[in-house]
């Protein structure tokens, strides 16, 4: 099968079949892949470590105890599964879970699809993340709204969201499975998703 690249790598076996199968059994008619959000270059920051392929990206939620934290390891994984120099975090726009593991019942979707979140630990989004990450995704709209409200001013990071990666797909925001229970449900969607970022990242070497 082929890869979103539109070839088959066989220097990764499995990473972008696997989540291609599991994206064709559990959600809607997918993408056509091969279509990509391109990466901007919004400093000379961000300029240097796309020209030494290092990339650090916040990944944002409501309580960084769900879809962030499982957006940080699955794109983790992806990512070295790509060869890509990647600084990777995540947080939430609200401070109740500060300093907590992410939730329990994610955490154990999440193992069962090969993703420790075990190790990380819930902060809060704050404007210093404007200055120390190259690429801001937010889960959701409110997600998004809350973030933007912390730019400081004549800061252009990017801020987007994290299912802008998943092209020609209705579905705009990752659900909270906090709420809605759907913890393999948010993990097919930044798998599919996150198959695309690393696509386009792998495309500004």
């Amino acid at each position: 099968m082929k890869n979103p690249s539109g070839t088959y790598d066989p220097a990764e076996p499995g990473t972008y079949e696997t989540v291609i199968s599991r994206y064709q059994k559990r959600l809607l008619p997918g993408p056509e892949y091969g279509v990509s959000v391109p990466f901007r270059v919004t400093s000379a920051r961000c300029a240097i470590r796309l020209a030494r392929m290092t990339y650090s990206i916040l990944f944002v939620c409501l309580g960084n105890i769900c879809r962030s934290p499982t957006a940080e390891a699955v794109i983790r994984k992806l990512g070295e599964e790509a060869g890509l120099s990647l600084t990777l975090d995540s947080a939430g726009t609200g401070d109740w879970h500060v300093g907590e593991p992410p939730y329990g019942p994610m955490q154990a979707a999440a193992r069962k699809r090969g993703y420790d979140l075990s190790p990380l630990r819930a902060r809060q989004v704050s404007a210093q993340d404007f200055y120390d990450f190259d690429l801001i995704l937010a889960m959701d709209d409110s997600n998004l709204t809350n973030i933007e409200s912390l730019r400081p001013e004549g800061l252009q990071t990017p801020v987007q969201l994290m299912l802008d990666y998943l092209p020609d797909q209705p579905v705009r925001n990752v659900p909270d499975p906090y709420f809605t229970r759907e913890f393999d449900r948010v993990i097919d969607l930044i798998e599919v998703a996150g198959a695309h970022l690393i696509t386009s990242l792998k495309r500004q070497n």
